[in-house]
């Protein structure tokens, strides 16, 4: 059963194509999420997500859309928390809701400073309340752009005002990081998690991986810094025949294949990891917004011989999952 976004990854190509914008981890990366994240939940509701796994691996990129498709200015911050801007130490020192936080700092502050994790937490409480009162188009929509926005939170980059490694001379390390890096080394990841559990506190969660990834910040660039120093043009990227860089579709400059290599391997695993840890975060935030809202069966919401009929490619995927791979679908590359 293969699944296509292509349509998904056509929209995103026409609008980003010469874009200066922080990328999130792609459409390869966000697939992958969202994806795993279905074949990760229990049986019990994993059955349901399986029967729309199409449309919330093709809506994983949704946030992204409104942003550079629709030029929707309120979805820009959701994707990010500028950390340094809010002063942060702990998670502690935080403020609880994206109310107080605009008390404490201005809402034209937190707009430009960034909202991720409170966005995780009011789509959260959204999916809570679709899945409660068995909105379908709800549950699919905000579990989709839900599991976008967790993938966001374990992206290390996008918890610093130095988002593109702009402020450390290392311009394009974003796009390096969650798209390159998994395009070319992403078929030999393990991705399974058999970590899906019930989250007692949401607000908490959400933090502990917001400064889980803010930590990750100094090794991902110090290993940048430290692999391109003094090296030529040549060594950094894949050049054309004019000597200059090449670039992806989304005018990326793509990075020699050597030098991608070697800061994989100087990261020791850390893109694999977040990437699991982003799965198995986004199918616990699925599975507890299911449990807080009742435990709904949410299988008699599609016909029955839907459900049937998929429970057999469901178990197969299920097994490829439990040997780390996610498949079931084709997704092009944004490098080549």
């Amino acid at each position: 059963m293969i699944k296509r976004i292509s349509v998904a990854i056509a929209i995103i190509c026409s609008l980003f194509c010469g874009a200066a914008t922080t990328y999130a981890w792609g459409v390869w990366g966000h697939s992958k999420i969202n994806r795993g994240a279905i074949l990760a939940l229990p049986l019990e509701v994993g059955l349901f997500f399986y029967n729309h796994a199409d449309f919330i691996t093709e809506e994983s990129v949704a946030p992204d859309i409104r942003k550079y498709t629709m030029g929707d200015k309120t979805e820009f911050p959701r994707h990010y928390i500028d950390l340094e801007n809010y002063n942060y130490t702990t998670p502690a020192s935080m403020p609880k809701t994206l109310d107080a936080a605009k008390a404490k700092y201005g809402k034209d502050s937190v707009d430009k400073f960034g909202t991720l994790p409170w966005t995780i937490q009011e789509v959260m409480t959204k999916l809570t309340a679709a899945m409660k009162a068995k909105n379908k188009s709800e549950i699919l929509f905000l579990s989709a752009n839900l599991g976008h926005y967790i993938g966001d939170a374990h992206m290390p980059l996008h918890t610093t005002i130095n988002h593109d490694g702009q402020l450390t001379g290392q311009k394009g390390i974003h796009a390096l990081w969650e798209s390159h890096l998994p395009e070319l080394f992403g078929k030999n990841y393990s991705l399974y998690t058999a970590d899906v559990h019930y989250i007692d506190n949401v607000e908490k969660a959400t933090w502990d991986i917001i400064d889980s990834s803010h930590k990750l910040m100094i090794p991902l660039l110090y290993n940048d810094k430290k692999l391109r120093k003094d090296k030529p043009i040549e060594m950094l990227y894949k050049l054309g025949t004019n000597g200059q860089p090449e670039e992806n579709k989304y005018g990326q400059k793509t990075h020699a294949y050597e030098y991608a290599h070697v800061y994989h391997e100087l990261l020791g695993g850390m893109v694999e990891n977040q990437m699991r840890a982003a799965i198995s975060a986004t199918a616990s935030f699925w599975y507890t917004a299911w449990v807080n809202a009742g435990k709904p069966d949410l299988t008699d919401l599609d016909p029955k011989y839907i459900t049937e009929r998929n429970e057999k490619f469901y178990k197969e995927d299920v097994k490829y999952f439990k040997q780390g791979k996610v498949t079931g679908y084709k997704v092009t590359n944004e490098y080549q």
